[in-house]
């Protein structure tokens, strides 16, 4: 939290085009430190909000046009309550898990990683008749492992929103054996699935902050042992979040900021941009930031993948 603020001051020179074809978060991010409880050097916790608020009233701005997932909106429409600046929000968040919109900025390019990481294993899997198991990001919702998964012939997607039991997985793997005359299987989870008994699976820091991971690795063990198969497993992680973003992609992030900047200039705030069936329109940033945005097991995604005989572990 820099004292005095800093900002840089947009002009068209800036736009060149090559911010289309460029892959990351190029105003730079963080998912650590919530302002109403920020972690101070001595190990404390202080709310520092009223720095922000301060900071944010000295750029004598007339909006804040603020970009990330459910989180990172919940906070910042906290902020411009406690502060009464004005906000719009714009969904971006590779795990499509903000309510109200069909799409967040950098989901699409990241199936489209995922996907070519199955294309990729299903080779060397049947060539050396193996379970490959991928592990993918999706930390409360499985929308990247669900869609992933179908577009790059998945036997079984694994998603936080649907538990499972080990022993239908190994029947799914045993019959493509004996029913289709595979030598091996693709298995994709997403990072945010538990143990069979409900335990999460996580990794600590260098700075004692825990985080999904390491269900791949698990899921691959336990496979290994009940089926005899031999089991690779690869995890994702960052390469999702990198690379050059997808048409898709490009489009919805002009559009939502077109939207946005056009809410600003018409004094409409405390919204956020959607994409609802091929339109971008405006919500109620109230209602996304109090509602999750999670996988329906009933819904037709699902429905898609039970249809292809793929197995979801229930």
């Amino acid at each position: 939290m820099e004292n005095p603020v800093k900002c840089e001051e947009l002009h068209l020179g800036l736009f060149t085009g090559n911010i289309l074809r460029m892959g990351g978060t190029i105003l730079g991010t963080t998912n650590e430190g919530d302002p109403f409880d920020f972690p101070m050097p001595d190990g404390t916790k202080k709310d520092r909000s009223d720095d922000i608020i301060r900071g944010y009233r000295s750029l004598d701005l007339d909006a804040l046009i603020a970009v990330g997932g459910d989180g990172s909106l919940a906070i910042l429409r906290r902020l411009a309550e406690k502060g009464g600046f004005n906000m719009v929000g714009i969904p971006k968040t590779i795990d499509n898990d903000v309510a109200f919109t069909e799409n967040s900025v950098g989901y699409v390019t990241a199936v489209n990683v995922a996907t070519e990481a199955l294309d990729r294993l299903q080779p060397t899997a049947m060539s050396h008749s193996r379970v490959m198991v991928l592990e993918v990001m999706g930390r409360d919702a499985g929308h990247i492992a669900l869609n992933a998964g179908i577009a790059g012939g998945a036997d079984v997607i694994l998603i936080p929103e649907i538990p499972y039991a080990l022993k239908h997985i190994q029947n799914k793997i045993e019959g493509v054996r004996a029913e289709q005359g595979r030598n091996f299987a693709l298995v994709v989870v997403a990072e945010g699935v538990m143990t069979e008994s409900g335990d999460p699976i996580v990794v600590t820091d260098d700075d004692e902050n825990q985080r999904f991971g390491g269900i791949g690795h698990y899921l691959g063990r336990r496979i290994a042992e009940e089926t005899g198969a031999q089991t690779r497993v690869t995890v994702l992680g960052h390469t999702q979040r990198g690379g050059s973003p997808t048409p898709q992609d490009r489009f919805y992030a002009s559009a939502f900021g077109v939207r946005a900047v056009d809410l600003v200039a018409e004094g409409k705030f405390d919204r956020m941009v959607a994409w609802s069936n091929r339109d971008c329109i405006d919500v109620a940033l109230s209602d996304v930031v109090s509602h999750p945005h999670p996988v329906d097991p009933a819904g037709p995604v699902v429905r898609t993948a039970r249809g292809l005989g793929i197995c979801l572990g229930d």
